[in-house]
């Protein structure tokens, strides 16, 4: 205190040791700098005042700053709202859409025979089944999100959500053509024939961009109801359109998307087969990596478990097989196999009439709420989740998502649905990237932390925090992501540019990138933690409870409020050792 000053300076509450009080109870100086990532951005009294309005709105004693907001910390038993049926509905939406529904039809389209294409699928959804669920287990048990799980993986999905959102935009498409015919002539053209998109159609995808502004702003605790409908819409659609499909075929029967013989050579056969399982789980190899930040709205963790465990493969090989035996009853009558749902409801109304513009029309409204259904939960919200978690202080997950929403349109995603090689060239290229940063993440849960976790550390940004690691930086799964990727990439490269040649072996081992990139990379990663282990975490594995009880405490301590109570949980980012 001053010299007769007899009022006490303001004190600020403590918090955990080792971190440093929120300056929000401390006096403000008049001018400071504003460090992101250890680089100044901004500096002056405007510009902080300007980022001290967009800081995020908090609740209880729990501070937003770099490491943690309410959206990122653990989830209370409040917000665990989702049931096994949460679940079921979830996965019927996310695998029972229009790239689920393609992926079957491209597999022919490359060479494959109607069952050798149904073979791939049934094996790379089991597959992506058990990957699933064993990486959703931190979230389902520990109630926190991907990026906490993983802070040293890097990565935004907002790519994901322009592709979904273009296929949605394709619906809308759909729908704006039923009701008026000449919607092509109706809107000038003025793309250039490189972009690979018309007018009308950049139009239709800026309405679904409008229309699933709404949906993101629902909490994803409060997504049952959306899930519930969506589900039930997009179920009936698929079985009628199947109906309608085999009842309308006429005499012609079977086009030759299932009557006709592989075209693939034999040597190759089984290499084809295999690329066709890792593009199955390269389609929903994003879904696997972040499953996370779903299973933690688990009101238990069995609900996660069993919720995923049936619906997942059942919804995707249903709708797979559905997409192969509509693509061949309608084959014969269009002249050609229309694989991409959209154009074929296009194909329909150019040659029907009035009641054939009206099914198309209510088709593609149901396809408009299934693309929604995946394109939120799915690519949105993930992309809201991980920028909420680089930036806690400043973004939410609604500021998230929507960021993710306005930045999506910067990757062309007319682009990658254009023929069956890009689309499953895509859908391949997430897993080269994916499938070894999910061997880490399974690796690091059952080997290297035994299902040990720390939650309070996963918040604390500097030296004390046993997952400091190096300079706040895990090395070992750095080297071994890039042993798990590096080998795929020339036969990626050769798979998406047809003027680069590659060996043989390479293009093969791109064919399995997803299985090969996960073992090499949670092989490494191990080794590397028993030849250089971070002592931290080991002391902790060695000296914590049995799993099971360690789970148990910090669930009560979460519902009890008592995780974080009190703990004002900032870091000056230039203290950081």
């Amino acid at each position: 205190m001053k010299n007769g000053d007899k009022t006490p300076a303001r004190q600020a509450p403590q918090g955990p040791a080792g971190i440093q009080p929120s300056s929000k109870y401390l006096t403000a100086p008049r001018r400071f700098t504003i460090p992101v990532g250890g680089v100044t951005l901004f500096r002056g009294t405007m510009a902080a005042a300007f980022l001290k309005k967009l800081e995020v709105e908090h609740e209880g004693g729990t501070l937003p700053d770099r490491w943690i907001n309410n959206d990122i910390k653990p989830i209370e038993s409040q917000r665990r709202t989702w049931s096994s049926w949460t679940f079921t509905n979830y996965w019927i939406l996310v695998n029972s859409n229009i790239s689920t529904y393609m992926t079957g039809s491209s597999l022919i389209a490359l060479g494959l025979s109607w069952w050798q294409a149904i073979i791939a699928i049934v094996i790379g959804n089991l597959l992506a089944t058990a990957f699933v669920v064993l990486n959703s287990l931190p979230g389902a048990y520990y109630n926190i999100g991907f990026p906490v799980v993983n802070r040293y993986v890097w990565g935004l999905y907002g790519s994901q959500f322009g592709f979904q959102a273009y296929v949605g935009g394709q619906c809308v498409h759909v729908c704006l053509t039923a009701i008026w015919p000449s919607l092509e002539q109706r809107i000038p053209n003025h793309m250039a024939e490189s972009t690979g998109i018309t007018s009308a159609q950049f139009l239709s995808y800026f309405i679904f961009m409008v229309l699933s502004v709404p949906v993101v702003w629902i909490r994803p605790h409060k997504l049952r109801t959306f899930f519930h409908v969506s589900s039930s819409v997009i179920l009936v659609f698929e079985f009628v359109l199947l109906i309608w499909a085999l009842a309308t075929m006429g005499p012609a029967g079977f086009g030759s998307t299932i009557t006709a013989e592989s075209s693939v050579p034999k040597g190759e056969m089984g290499w084809t087969i295999a690329f066709g399982i890792i593009s199955t789980i390269g389609g929903i190899s994003a879904g696997i990596l972040n499953q996370n930040d779903y299973a933690r709205f688990a009101r238990r963790p069995r609900h996660a478990i069993i919720g995923q465990l049936f619906s997942f493969p059942l919804c995707a090989i249903v709708c797979s097989i559905i997409g192969v035996l509509v693509t061949a009853a309608t084959q014969n009558r269009f002249g050609e196999p229309y694989w991409n749902l959209p154009e074929l409801f296009l194909a329909i109304i150019e040659s029907g009439g009035s009641r054939s513009r009206a099914a198309a029309f209510f088709a593609g409204f149901a396809l408009i709420i299934s693309q929604m259904g995946v394109n939120v939960p799915g690519n949105a919200l993930s992309g809201g989740f991980d920028l909420a978690a680089t930036f806690p202080k400043y973004i939410n997950i609604r500021r998230g998502a929507y960021l993710t929403l306005l930045l999506s349109v910067a990757c062309n995603p007319w682009k990658l649905v254009s023929t069956a090689t890009v689309f499953l060239s895509v859908l391949s290229s997430y897993a080269v990237f994916l499938g070894p940063m999910t061997g880490l993440m399974i690796s690091s849960w059952f080997v290297v932390n035994q299902r040990k976790i720390k939650i309070e550390d996963l918040y604390i940004g500097h030296k004390s925090s046993i997952y400091w690691c190096t300079m706040g930086v895990d090395w070992r799964a750095l080297i071994a992501w890039l042993c798990g990727t590096v080998p795929s990439l020339p036969g990626f490269v050769a798979g998406v540019n047809e003027n680069v040649t590659v060996p043989s072996g390479l293009v093969h081992f791109y064919q399995i990138c997803f299985l090969a990139g996960f073992g090499i990379s949670a092989a490494v990663y191990c080794g590397l933690h028993f030849i250089f282990p971070v002592r931290p975490i080991q002391d902790f594995v060695a000296s914590a409870p049995a799993p099971d009880v360690l789970m148990r405490e910090y669930r009560e301590a979460c519902d009890n409020g008592t995780q974080f109570k009190n703990e004002v949980i900032n870091v000056d980012p230039m203290k950081i050792g």
